[in-house]
């Protein structure tokens, strides 16, 4: 039996192992790389689900980052709890079995607590709430009774939370999501999010060296959101001079040729560092190393605006609050949750079930409409999908978006808020270029809420085109689908494998 860390660097592909990214090449060239046939929908929680359990959608039930629970009638996303996955993870199955380690487990020092019993720790992938898992780190805000919000971590054992923040300092949870991520700003480095969890993992192995140690990195999923992949023509990045939060222009963006994007090439450096810095840590314990990614993100230039078009054809609700329209979901006939390249259509009204396909096939950016026999055929056919779904066209994503003028938005649209927002957003990645001094906006928000009041930090755009990258579907060259890549070639018999595949191939890695 073997000891495994499985280093997840989001958004890695073929296409981006290279010359910025030497470390990650090399291990690559001394193991063996098969690309994964991405998860559908290509999406975080879905992918890592797919990876954790062996099973698809329409058994595990992960449908997407966030789905519209019926009972409820809300939409949720980037909820927590394990509870929501409805098949056992891979730490279930290795829990159960017994565990003779071989000379690669017996060059670590002996873990705390003693035993063989095998033990598997889990740093920042999802659903990372009330598993059975033995040692967790998950992003968790404590949220006020006074309505503030104070940005933390959670943790089990809980003890781990106190000691973790006491060597590593506080998570820097401005770099984990929003427009301070993946940049350089004055509270720390573009990377600062995800060295931490790196240096977590490596505390983890340092104070209890689990036999398997999942770890997530999500560097890479910043920039290449907001830039793209491939370099673009007519797109102009201004930065002040301190190098922080840049200010974005764009123009006709054609993508030039097939090279990278220059804009994204200090993160590969920077992914490459960090990466290359776990698997050399690792391998000098005698853990074996699997690199893996989620998705593949691709350039994008076409937003769709699904919930407009439902809204305008009188299928979609919403109500007044306060000066402002909010989507009233429960109360509507037909409206779109979206999630980067797919969206679940909710028909509240099944009559209108024709009609909603028809406008949808006619809508340009969609690309493919899935009914009952589609979704069954996607093996994504569960109680929480949508009742139509839609697959935006390569370079066009879904955004959540139901208000027909800014002005009636709602208060949540210009903030940072992944929880009120009935879809995915990725423009939470851009400060509002209308803004003439955003940082001296930021700071008087901030400055007010450490004076105890009320504020809204409405920093966020609501332009869609300024996306420039996405993912969710499954793009039509290999280069650009996620990677999985293994420093013991022996045990990884073919060059493409199935994303449900990957929890066989784990298991067999520790298991031998």
């Amino acid at each position: 039996m073997n000891r495994l860390a499985v280093i997840n660097v989001v958004g890695l592909t073929e296409a981006l192992i290279g010359e910025h990214t030497p470390r990650i090449a090399e291990f690559r060239a001394r193991g063996a790389l098969a690309h994964i046939v991405p998860a559908f929908p290509a999406v975080t929680c879905t992918a890592q689900s797919n990876y954790l359990t062996g099973k698809t959608p329409s058994q595990h039930g992960i449908v997407a980052n966030g789905w519209y629970h019926r009972d409820l009638a809300e939409v949720q996303f980037w909820k927590q709890s394990n509870h929501l996955v409805q098949s056992p993870k891979i730490w279930d199955s290795l829990h159960t079995q017994p565990a003779p380690f071989t000379h690669h487990a017996l060059a670590a020092p002996k873990r705390s607590g003693g035993g063989s019993r095998i033990t598997s720790a889990n740093c920042f992938w999802w659903f990372n709430m009330y598993s059975t898992v033995d040692h967790s780190l998950t992003p968790r805000p404590i949220y006020r009774a006074d309505g503030g919000k104070i940005f933390d971590i959670y943790s089990w054992p809980c003890s781990i939370r106190t000691e973790i923040k006491k060597d590593l300092g506080e998570f820097p949870f401005f770099g984990f999501w929003g427009p301070a991520a993946g940049l350089k700003t004055p509270q720390g480095s573009a990377d600062c999010a995800t060295r931490w969890i790196a240096e977590s993992a490596k505390w983890i192995e340092n104070k209890r060296s689990p036999t398997l140690n999942l770890i997530y990195l999500p560097h890479l999923d910043y920039n290449l959101q907001r830039h793209g992949v491939k370099a673009l023509k007519g797109y102009k990045v201004e930065a002040d001079a301190a190098s922080t939060l840049p200010r974005f222009n764009s123009l006709t963006l054609q993508p030039l040729n097939t090279s990278l994007n220059p804009v994204i090439l200090p993160d590969l450096h920077a992914i490459d560092a960090i990466v290359g810095d776990l698997v050399q840590f690792f391998e000098k314990r005698g853990v074996l190393v699997v690199l893996l990614s989620e998705y593949g993100i691709t350039n994008v230039d076409t937003p769709v605006h699904l919930n407009r078009i439902f809204r305008e054809r009188g299928w979609l609700t919403v109500k007044d609050e306060l000066g402002t329209e909010v989507l009233d979901a429960g109360a509507s006939k037909v409206f779109a949750v979206a999630d980067h390249q797919i969206a679940h259509i909710y028909l509240n009204d099944r009559t209108l079930k024709k009609s909603v396909r028809d406008v949808l096939e006619k809508t340009p950016g969609v690309e493919n409409v899935l009914g009952e026999a589609e979704k069954s055929a996607a093996s994504i056919a569960h109680s929480r999908a949508g009742d139509l779904m839609a697959v935006a066209a390569e370079n066009a994503w879904f955004t959540y978006y139901y208000w027909l003028d800014d002005a009636q938005a709602p208060d949540f649209a210009r903030t940072v808020d992944i929880h009120r927002k009935p879809g995915y957003d990725p423009v939470e990645l851009f400060l509002d270029p209308k803004i003439s001094l955003p940082k001296l906006k930021i700071a008087r928000r901030l400055l007010q809420k450490k004076l105890g009041f009320r504020m809204l930090m409405d920093v966020i755009p609501l332009d869609a085109t300024l996306v420039k990258g996405s993912h969710g579907r499954r793009p039509a060259e290999k280069k650009d689908w996620p990677v999985f890549i293994t420093g013991q070639p022996a045990s990884l018999d073919a060059t493409q494998i199935d994303s449900t595949a990957v929890f066989q191939i784990l298991q067999r890695q520790v298991m031998e």
